[in-house]
């Protein structure tokens, strides 16, 4: 069964507020990262998207435009992390960013300590470009940006 893509209601935006992810995950929770937070909750156009399978919210998308590039931020429903299910996630994140946008270069940042979700990242065909120090969530962490770059 496929993924499906639809722009993320106040309703369901409310939910993922309440999502959380258990220890040095819970970084991911919404409510700990006031800058996210304020995107989820504001007027988002067609930046975050609820993606279902079947009748089943299984997490959401984010994507920034800028140029000719794409930045992507995803979450997957806490319950159904670390079950195998992320890459083929991703991949549908992906494949809908290009159909949608059809950018040069998909990016994202992710946490230095989340070696699971890089491991999974790399596994769809980011790359790493380098890493950088960002404040957030009431404190100073390193990041690592990574690229996704495919023949048209």
């Amino acid at each position: 069964m496929d993924y499906k893509f639809n722009e993320i209601s106040q309703e369901q935006a409310e939910k993922i507020l309440n999502w959380h992810y258990e220890g040095e995950y819970s970084f991911y929770d919404y409510k700990n990262d006031e800058e996210n937070l304020v995107k989820l909750m504001s007027p988002r156009g067609d930046i975050y998207y609820m993606v279902k399978k079947g009748n089943e919210e299984v997490g959401f998308f984010c994507y920034e435009i800028e140029e000719d590039s794409v930045e992507i931020g995803l979450g997957m429903k806490p319950d159904l992390t670390g079950r195998g299910m992320g890459l083929v996630f991703l991949k549908a994140g992906i494949n809908f960013a290009i159909s949608k946008y059809n950018p040069k270069e998909i990016t994202l940042s992710v946490a230095t300590f989340n070696k699971r979700a890089i491991k999974v990242y790399e596994r769809a065909g980011f790359e790493s470009v380098k890493t950088f120090m960002q404040d957030t969530n009431s404190g100073r962490f390193k990041f690592l940006k990574m690229e996704y770059e495919w023949t048209k």
